[in-house]
């Protein structure tokens, strides 16, 4: 992983391309460019026969540089830093900030790549990636781009509550458990089935203790550190998600259209208390049809001077 900066100043984490899929890459491209020259030469030989040798032999070289140099180009800016071989492998090339590559980008690529793949057998390629350490070639260094792989590798599933341990699990304190230790323990849990038997216990145990030095009350006795740590991530993430899902239902509930707002016009809120009624605000002259102001209460007739409405309590207020 490798920290890009964009234009609006955003840290994003990328995925920096292996050398090996990059190589792969590469061979796949060059198996293609290859095959479409050994057409063409082929072709060309067959016209050659009943056309000038000069105009043939033109013709061909012609063809080489468009292959050479404006397979990679073209691919590269129509898909979006995509050739063939990239596709195949999940790659893409992008700009240093991680915007899309560009036609001048993708262009001093492709021409950089004719000198480094095509006149001396990639090694400038090769020693490049190896010392740089986001494994740029010299086509990269001048156009400014980094290939990344957008394939992440599959994640494991979360763990599932352990049955017997839901009741306990709802009583955890979990304020004090760290994200650096619950990704720990996460994948843990998701190596748990490649480890040995002596290794999956030392380090069940290592692991456990340090959540349960983070996480109150303790576990019941006899659970196993695997459970243990299940039941804590498991809670966990219900925890999460029902924070998440109060949000999204507390911002859906303060959206404009709770408000009755619709462009410029926002009728307010009739307000009625002590007498006094609130006034409606109409923006521009257009209501709101999402919120209608209930029709206030019939009024009781106000007692005679003189007299207060007794309370409930029999306590008479004072006139």
């Amino acid at each position: 992983m490798s920290e890009v900066v964009t234009g609006e100043a955003v840290v994003v984490e990328v995925r920096i391309a292996q050398l090996s899929s990059r190589a792969l890459a590469f061979l796949i491209d060059w198996t293609v460019q290859w095959a479409a020259i050994i057409t063409a030469f082929v072709l060309i030989t067959q016209v050659s026969l009943v056309t000038d040798t000069s105009l043939a032999t033109s013709l061909l070289i012609l063809f080489i540089v468009l292959v050479t140099v404006g397979y990679p180009v073209a691919f590269e800016t129509i898909s979006r830093g995509r050739s063939l071989g990239k596709l195949a492998l999940g790659l893409r090339v992008v700009s240093d900030d991680g915007g899309p590559e560009r036609f001048r980008q993708a262009l001093f690529r492709g021409l950089a790549g004719f000198l480094e793949f095509w006149t001396f057998s990639g090694a400038p390629a090769l020693i490049t990636s190896l010392v740089n350490q986001r494994g740029k070639r010299l086509g990269d260094l001048f156009a400014g781009t980094i290939v990344i792989g957008e394939r992440t590798p599959r994640q494991a599933p979360p763990p599932e509550m352990p049955p017997p341990l839901a009741s306990w699990a709802a009583t955890l304190e979990l304020s004090g458990l760290s994200d650096d230790l619950a990704n720990t323990a996460r994948q843990y849990l998701s190596r748990w089935h490649q480890l040995s038997p002596g290794m999956r216990e030392e380090m069940g145990l290592r692991v456990a203790g340090q959540v349960s030095a983070q996480v109150a009350p303790p576990p019941p006795p006899g659970v196993p550190p695997y459970a243990y740590l299940a039941a804590v991530l498991a809670e966990r993430r219900r925890r999460e998600e029902i924070r998440l899902a109060r949000a999204r239902s507390a911002t859906a509930s303060y959206g404009p259209q709770a408000y009755g707002v619709q462009g410029h016009g926002v009728q307010g809120h009739g307000v009625q208390g002590h007498g006094v009624q609130g006034h409606g605000v109409q923006g521009h002259g257009v209501q709101s049809p999402a919120y209608h102001a209930p029709p206030a209460p019939p009024r009781e007739p106000e007692p005679p001077r003189g007299e207060a409405p007794p309370t409930s309590g029999g306590f008479v207020p004072p006139i």
